[in-house]
């Protein structure tokens, strides 16, 4: 990519990054009918019909997530109610039972921003739990700042480097691709915010990410 700040191609590197992640839930649905027009055994039709609405669930867990955490939110105004945001999450991992979420977040609603932020950072650290884990997730409003914190821990925590690399502000220009587009955005989102990012150093056994942004109440 030549221009990160092209919004038109960084649009497409995100539309890539959710259509690569709901591929393989809605090519099981395709394949799921497929076999139910052919299947007359009754076992296996009711085999299939699970397998249907499991993958049906899966789709529609991650459009919810997706339009959270890289849409406009709309339908909910200046403000996101906090539950919204972790129905979200735990539709994305913790439903599997692989994950297991803390949710530490007492605010009544949070700036659209802020929840955005909230959400891809527990994307990135919910799949560096590649053989699950807890993720505990947290919010603190002070005077004028929130503080949010994400964490990670489990039997086997990797995160990509250049992941690693968007969210620390040191990820070339080439290396920008639909899997760190995420990353790269909410760390501009946090800058332009006049806000600050942090991450743990690799090698720790706990994944840590911290960022805060000046307080907007919603108007």
């Amino acid at each position: 990519m030549t221009n990160p700040t092209d919004s038109i191609e960084f649009a497409s590197l995100l539309c890539s990054r959710l259509c690569h992640d709901l591929l393989s839930p809605v090519g099981a649905l395709n394949n799921g009918l497929e076999l139910m027009a052919d299947e007359t055994d009754p076992e296996m039709r009711e085999r299939c019909l699970d397998l249907l609405g499991e993958s049906a669930r899966t789709s529609a867990n991650k459009l919810k997530f997706f339009r959270l955490a890289f849409g406009s939110a709309g339908g909910f105004g200046d403000a996101v109610p906090p539950h919204e945001a972790r129905v979200a999450i735990e539709g994305m991992f913790a439903t599997a039972g692989r994950v297991k979420l803390g949710w530490m977040v007492e605010e009544q609603l949070l700036d659209k921003l802020a929840a955005k932020i909230l959400l891809n950072l527990a994307l990135i650290a919910g799949d560096a739990l590649v053989r699950g884990g807890q993720l505990d997730i947290g919010t603190e409003t002070r005077p004028g700042v929130i503080e949010i914190v994400v964490r990670a821990e489990g039997p086997k925590v990797v995160l990509d480097p250049d992941l690693r690399a968007a969210l620390a502000g040191t990820l070339p220009i080439e290396g920008l691709a639909s899997r760190t587009a995420a990353a790269w955005m909410i760390r501009q989102l946090v800058l332009e915010a006049k806000g600050d990012i942090a991450l743990s150093p690799p090698g720790e056994p706990v994944l840590l990410f911290g960022a805060s942004i000046p307080e907007r109440r919603p108007g």
